[in-house]
C-alpha cells in the first residue's frame, strides 16, 4: 500500500465519519426543532388559555362593577323619590288648616298633658302661625301657657321645669315615627315590591 492509498483511505473514512456526524447533527437538530416547536405550541396554548382566563376575569369584574353601579343608581333614585314623597307629605301636613288642624293640635296637646302633674307650670311651644290656635286651646288647661315659637309643621312641644319633662308632640315627630315604622311599606308601595 502506498502512502497515497493510505491517505485516500483516511480521507474516505474522514468523509464517511463527517457524513455520519452531519447526519447525526441534522437528525439531532430536527429533534431539537421538533421539541422546540412542541414546547412553543404548549407555551402558546398556555398563553392563550391564560389570556382567555384574564379576559373572563376582566369581563366578570366589569359586569360586577356595572351591576354595582346600576344598583347604586337605583338606590339613589329610590332615595330621591322617597325624599320627594317625604317633602310632599310635609308640605301637605303644613297646609292642614281649620277644624282639622285644631282637632290634631288638641289631640297632641291632650296626649302631652297626660305626662304632667296637675299642679305643674307647663309651657307650650308651637308653630308661629298656630299661636292663636294654641292659645285658644290652652284656655281650657290650668297652669299651661303659650311660651313661644318652635320650628315645626304644627303640633306642640310641652315642657315643665318643675317635673323636668319635655314632650315633643309635633306633626314632625309624629311623621318621623310613622315614616320610620312604615318606610318599608311605603317603599314597597312606591316601587311595587312584594
Amino acid at each position: 500500500m502506498s502512502l497515497e492509498t493510505v491517505v485516500e483511505d483516511i480521507r474516505d473514512e474522514a468523509r464517511e465519519r463527517a457524513k455520519e456526524i452531519r447526519n447525526d447533527a441534522d437528525q439531532r437538530a430536527e429533534e431539537i426543532i421538533a421539541d422546540a416547536e412542541a414546547d412553543a405550541d404548549v407555551i402558546v396554548d398556555e398563553a392563550d388559555a391564560e389570556a382567555e382566563r384574564e379576559i373572563e376575569r376582566e369581563r366578570e369584574q366589569q359586569l360586577s362593577s356595572a351591576k354595582l353601579e346600576a344598583k347604586q343608581m337605583r338606590l339613589e333614585a329610590r332615595r330621591d323619590a322617597l325624599q320627594d314623597v317625604r317633602q310632599t307629605v310635609e308640605s301637605t301636613i303644613a297646609d292642614i288648616d281649620g277644624d282639622e288642624r285644631e282637632e290634631l293640635t288638641r289631640a297632641l296637646l291632650d296626649a302631652a298633658a297626660d305626662e304632667f302633674d296637675a299642679d305643674a307650670d307647663v309651657r307650650v311651644y308651637g308653630r308661629s302661625d298656630d299661636e292663636g290656635l294654641i292659645s285658644d286651646i290652652l284656655d281650657e288647661y290650668d297652669g299651661f301657657e303659650y311660651a313661644g315659637e318652635h320650628d315645626c309643621l304644627g303640633g306642640v312641644v310641652v315642657e315643665s321645669e318643675t317635673s323636668r319633662v319635655r314632650v315633643n308632640n309635633t306633626f314632625d315627630s309624629v311623621l318621623e315615627d310613622v315614616w320610620e315604622n312604615e318606610l318599608k311599606e311605603i317603599s314597597a308601595r312606591l316601587f311595587e315590591e312584594q
